[in-house]
């Protein structure tokens, strides 16, 4: 259980939404033109969530800057003509986001207009009082996105709750000064997160509920 919070923020992929099999598959299309190139699925959860320059940079150190555009170019071609068909809202966070008071935005590396059409898409936007993706500005572990939508609801980090699964997202939640609740069901391993010393963990969905009074 967490307390209660005028406003919450929620990472999308491996927090509201079970995306891996799409994202991964994406990006297996773009890396199968490197045949020396050979990574497990395994592998690139552990990047879901961080900017995809992250990933190619470990992956292809020499590579310049306009050759990891083309291949994000590409990942983003591909990404959007899987129409999200393997991706799967978590169990009960439908609920879980119904029964928590409070404005809801969200804090994803995905764009706007992406993350808007994935909430829809599965029944979740109605949930939300704000959408908010990383649109022209460092993506996570900054706090950009994160301070984004506190101005909009025009509040304080410490009104805040960000939940997400990953290490970059509480390292951002760190920086951005607001509360942080890391989620077990997601992609991100526990004693990574735990570096970054989460406020407050959930093991599944139903855990994110208010505390009564």
């Amino acid at each position: 259980m967490i307390p209660q919070f005028p406003v919450y923020l929620f990472d999308v992929d491996g927090t509201l939404v079970d995306s891996a099999v799409d994202i991964c598959g994406a990006i297996q299309g773009v890396l199968a033109s490197t045949p020396q190139c050979n990574v497990t699925d395994e592998f690139l959860r552990r990047y879901i969530g961080r900017h995809l320059y992250d990933l190619f940079q470990d992956l292809f150190p020499e590579r310049p800057r306009a050759q990891m555009d083309e291949m994000i170019a590409d990942y983003r071609t591909r990404y959007l003509a899987r129409s999200h068909s393997s991706t799967r809202a978590f169990p009960g966070i439908s609920e879980a986001l119904a029964a928590l008071p409070g404005r809801k935005s969200t804090a994803t590396t995905k764009g706007t207009p992406t993350t808007r059409a994935v909430l829809e898409m599965f029944g979740l936007l109605p949930y939300f009082d704000h959408v908010q993706g990383t649109d022209g500005f460092p993506a996570k572990p900054e706090p950009d996105v994160i301070l984004a939508s506190l101005k909009i609801f025009g509040v304080k980090p410490e009104d805040c709750l960000f939940v997400g699964d990953s290490p970059t997202d509480m390292e951002a939640g760190r920086r951005a000064g607001v509360k942080t609740c890391a989620v077990l069901w997601g992609y991100g391993r526990r004693e990574e997160m735990a570096r970054w010393e989460p406020d407050y963990w959930a093991e599944h969905p139903g855990e994110l509920r208010v505390e009564s009074r």
